[in-house]
């Protein structure tokens, strides 16, 4: 179907792109590691509980973590071999998570589901719950939760956006599984009882737009280079024109999100009957030798993928007050060399997108369902400059797609008054979107004290 123009929405802004690097390296699948280290906490909602011991062997997709909930997911061996212990580490974003590490045994022996055959909507959910498909947008919400709402759908929209800078592991996806995403599309729409699928895209896709559009049951429309478009009320309302309120859901109006590499996990686990324990994960920045777009199993430690990828990229520093001296014994004369060592170019390691990804302090973690992207930065790349006091310029809500005042937020959580955080700043309707935090000119730390201020909120509730 001929793709249509999107309709314009309100804030965002236009950061610098970086999608060069990657966009055009085809997927690569990466060695098996030697050991993975798999989260319990691979969706939003209750961690999973461990089902496995130490010394169990397990094959890859065997389920080694039961849902623990509603909103949880089961997790899945992403590699065959042995469990060889199960502990608590700090995950990159700070909480505390328990890991099953599990050594490779180099056979990766499979373990799925078997496959359905025009399966009915029931059918369609119970895999998606049983192979523990979670949103691969980021959020890593449950999938069988939304393909189960309390409301009845008519839409169902596919977000093929990716407006995060540097991550292209989408546009890779959308490239080179064009007809497995729309098949997990129509059994996503089967499973919600709808008719109208719509898959959004940025123009600066052209080649994904080109794909999609020789299917005549799928709508394609262009979406304005801007960011946050993959919002999933920004998206609702460019592609459909409803306003997703405060509080309230896309599913209260009709519309459920999916992206697009979910629509390919969900294809796979009903054709292939296959856990969702891989994705394809963008290893990009100037300060990386060579960017790639990875197949990744769950777990994989992240110093493994930097190493696959050539590495940090170095610079030869001159240091001007360390000198060699070489002594000519023979003709009895001395010369001395200013020294030449080798320093990283790296100035911040970001898992994600730079937009809403977290920095990490080294590269002693391991990658979750939901790690899209590994970046390295360098000193031209990363913001690194020091905040200063609030201008009291209004950028950060003129940006704000939500319309909220996100300088509110920030002025009373630093005085550690939560309560009118929440009030005044319109908090718990934040999208976490970076938008603000991108333009303030004082590089005020704005997505933090949204964070703290909701963490607040969790806590009291």
């Amino acid at each position: 179907m001929k793709a249509v123009k999107g309709r314009y929405y309100f804030g965002g802004v236009h950061p610098r792109g970086g999608k060069e690097l990657a966009q055009d390296c085809p997927t690569e699948v990466m060695p098996l590691p030697e050991e993975v280290a798999v989260s319990c906490a691979q969706s939003l909602g209750k961690p999973a509980e461990p089902i496995v011991k130490a010394g169990q062997t397990v094959k890859c997709g065997e389920l080694i973590a039961k849902s623990d909930g509603a909103i949880s997911s089961d997790v899945f061996a992403s590699v065959s071999g042995t469990v060889t212990e199960i502990k608590e580490l700090t995950a990159a974003n700070g909480a505390i998570e328990s890991f099953i590490f599990i050594k490779s045994d180099g056979k990766d022996e499979k373990a799925y589901l078997p496959p359905l055959t025009e399966p009915d909507a029931e059918a369609i959910k119970a895999r998606i719950r049983d192979c523990g498909i979670v949103g691969l947008g980021g959020a890593g919400f449950p999938t069988a939760v939304k393909v189960a709402p309390k409301t009845q759908v008519d839409t169902l929209i596919v977000n093929g956006a990716e407006c995060e800078p540097y991550l292209t592991c989408d546009h890779r996806l959308m490239l080179e599984r064009t007809d497995e995403i729309v098949r997990g599309a129509r059994y996503v729409a089967r499973a919600l009882g709808v008719t109208s699928i719509i898959i959004g895209i940025e123009v600066n896709k052209p080649d994904c737009i080109a794909k999609f559009e020789p299917y005549e049951d799928i709508k394609v429309v262009k979406l304005a280079k801007k960011y946050p478009t993959g919002g999933e009320k920004q998206l609702a309302y460019i592609t459909t024109g409803k306003r997703i309120g405060h509080g309230r859901l896309p599913a209260d109006y009709g519309i459920t999100v999916q992206n697009v590499a979910t629509c390919f996990a969900v294809c796979e686990a009903v054709e292939q009957g296959k856990p969702l324990y891989e994705r394809v994960v963008t290893v990009s920045g100037k300060a990386v030798k060579q960017p790639k777009n990875l197949w990744v199993r769950v777990g994989t430690p992240v110093q493994s993928i930097i190493d696959y990828c050539g590495g940090e990229v170095t610079e030869q520093i001159i240091e001007k007050d360390l000198q060699t001296v070489k002594i000519d014994v023979k003709n009895k004369t001395a010369t001395s060399e200013n020294l030449v060592t080798e320093k990283s170019t790296v100035k911040k390691v970001v898992q994600g997108g730079p937009m809403t990804g977290v920095a990490l302090a080294d590269y002693d973690c391991y990658t979750h369902k939901t790690t899209s992207g590994i970046l390295l930065l360098n000193k031209s790349e990363a913001a690194a400059e020091e905040p200063t006091p609030c201008l009291n310029c209004g950028k950060c809500a003129d940006v704000c797609p939500m319309h909220l005042m996100p300088m509110n937020t920030a002025f009373y959580s630093a005085a550690g008054d939560f309560e009118a955080a929440a009030k005044y700043g319109n908090t718990a309707y934040c999208i976490e979107c970076g938008a603000c935090e991108y333009i303030c000119p004082a590089k005020r730390p704005l997505i933090q004290a949204i964070r703290k201020t909701k963490a607040y909120l969790r806590n009291k509730k």
